[in-house]
């Protein structure tokens, strides 16, 4: 059965299923595309080309995207999680707070900067803590909306850790938001999501407490 936190968001990815791994030489023709289209945005928007200071410029872009910005697109990049036996028996929540979010918004294509909070309860198995962190990054880098990559976040973890206790809050400043439209530079976005025991409130308020929320 396919799994939900696989879809990259409605958007081709690295290619389809046949191109999940991409080589050095397809990586640079999908660089070269980009920068040719992106250079003739900017051609659109009347800046010269030949200045110093531009011509660069939509190669860095394409750059970036294939990258850096983007990499949460291809499947191969997801971590690998590996479990640890739960020796100790440890049965309390393990929470990682102030995970850097780092993504751009799918409607402009501009940044979502914030942070996100991450616990599981464990059961048979614990998993290194910077796991946590890196599954936060892979979901962020793709263009994206917030509630979308809060409850992928929660799916992956769920089928990784193997336990169904799972919270995961994103907070975080939409420059969509700030830089355009309404450009109101003070609100930010939280959203949530709560499997298993973190949807009895008791564990929740102790969660959204230890957080700081």
């Amino acid at each position: 059965m396919e799994k939900p936190y696989l879809h990259t968001n409605g958007h081709g990815g690295c290619g389809e299923t046949e191109a999940l791994t991409l080589s050095a030489a397809s990586l640079s023709e999908k660089e070269a595309q980009i920068a040719h289209h992106f250079a003739q945005i900017m051609a659109l928007l009347g800046l010269d080309l030949n200045d110093p200071s531009l011509q660069g410029t939509p190669a860095r872009v394409a750059k970036m995207y294939v990258r850096e910005l983007f990499v949460g697109l291809c499947p191969e990049n997801a971590p690998e999680i590996r479990l640890f036996p739960n020796t100790y028996g440890y049965n309390q929540m393990v929470i990682e707070k102030e995970i850097r979010v780092r993504s751009v918004c799918e409607h402009h294509f501009v940044p979502i900067i914030g942070v996100a909070h991450v616990a599981y309860i464990p059961r048979e198995y614990v998993v290194g803590l910077s796991k946590l962190n890196r599954v936060v990054d892979y979901f962020a880098r793709r263009p994206q909306v917030q509630e979308r990559m809060t409850i992928q976040i929660a799916d992956f973890l769920a089928e990784k850790l193997q336990t169904s206790d799972i919270a995961v809050v994103i907070d975080a400043k939409h420059y969509c938001v700030s830089m355009r439209g309404i450009q109101d530079e003070a609100s930010r976005t939280l959203t949530y999501a709560f499997r298993g025991a973190f949807q009895e409130k008791e564990v929740q308020d102790t969660f959204l407490r230890m957080v700081g929320l």
